[in-house]
C-alpha cells in the first residue's frame, strides 16, 4: 500500500534556509520509499540528480517561484538550466496578476514559452495559486494551462496562504477532462486528505509530510 501510495508523492522541500544535509535526507528517503520525484528549489538540483540519476525517483524542480511574476525570458532560462542540471519535471507559477486582469494571451504565452523549452526534455507542471484566485480564474487558468500544451496543471506553492482543497482538484480535474495531470500541493499533511486527493483526481501530491502519509501520520509543514 505504501509504495503504491509513494508513487503518487513528489517529496517536497522547498523552505528558504534548507541545508545541504536536509536535501540529502529527502534524497534518501525518497530512494528508500520510491516517491515519484524530489521536488527542490533550482539551486538543488545538481545535488539530487548525482544522488538520484541510476534510481526511479524523478529530480522536480520549481520556475519562477514563488510569485510567478519572474519575465517570462527569466522562466525559460530557469527551465534550460534545470534540464541541463538534471530535472525531468518542473512546476512554473504562472503570472497571477495577469490572470486577474484577463490578459489571458500574455498567461497562456508565459506558460507556453515554459513548455515548449522543457519539450520532450521534462514535464511541465503549472502552479496557478488556487487560493488567491475566483472559481471563474481558477477554470481559465487551468484551460490556458492545458492549451499551452502543460502536462499538468498544480494547486499551489504553499506559500500564499491556503493549500489544496478537495473542491478544486474536483474543479480542476472537471476542466482539464480525464488525461492531463492534476497535482494536489500546499497543505496535504496526512493519509485521509491525500487519499481524498486521490479520490477527488488528483494524479500527483506535492508534500513535504511524505514519510508521514505513507506511515499514516500527520505531518506538521505546509510545504
Amino acid at each position: 500500500m505504501s509504495k503504491n501510495l509513494a508513487s503518487y508523492i513528489d517529496h517536497t522541500l522547498l523552505k528558504p534556509a534548507t541545508t545541504q544535509e536536509q536535501i540529502e535526507k529527502i534524497v534518501e528517503e525518497a530512494k528508500e520509499h520510491h516517491f515519484a520525484s524530489v521536488c527542490v528549489n533550482p539551486y538543488w538540483v545538481p545535488l539530487c540528480y548525482k544522488h538520484l540519476k541510476d534510481t526511479d525517483v524523478k529530480v522536480c524542480t520549481v520556475i519562477g517561484f514563488p510569485l510567478g511574476a519572474n519575465s517570462t525570458q527569466t522562466k525559460v532560462f530557469e527551465t534550460k538550466q534545470a534540464v541541463i542540471d538534471g530535472a525531468t519535471e518542473v512546476d512554473m507559477v504562472i503570472n497571477v496578476g495577469e490572470l486577474k486582469a484577463k490578459h489571458d494571451d500574455i498567461v497562456k504565452e508565459d506558460i507556453q514559452a515554459v513548455v515548449e523549452e522543457a519539450k520532450g526534455k521534462a514535464l511541465t507542471k503549472v502552479i496557478i495559486e488556487t487560493s488567491l484566485l475566483t472559481e471563474e480564474e481558477k477554470v481559465r487558468a487551468c484551460k490556458l494551462a492545458k492549451q499551452a500544451g502543460a502536462d499538468f496543471v498544480k494547486t499551489s506553492t504553499g506559500f500564499s496562504g491556503g493549500g489544496a482543497s478537495v473542491e478544486d482538484i474536483k474543479l480542476m480535474r472537471e476542466t482539464v477532462g480525464p488525461n492531463m495531470g492534476v497535482k494536489a500541493s500546499g497543505g496535504v499533511r496526512d493519509l485521509a486528505s491525500t487519499e481524498a486527493m486521490i479520490d477527488a483526481g488528483a494524479t500527483r501530491i506535492g508534500a513535504s509530510a511524505g514519510i508521514e502519509i505513507i506511515k499514516g501520520k500527520t505531518g506538521t509543514s505546509d510545504y
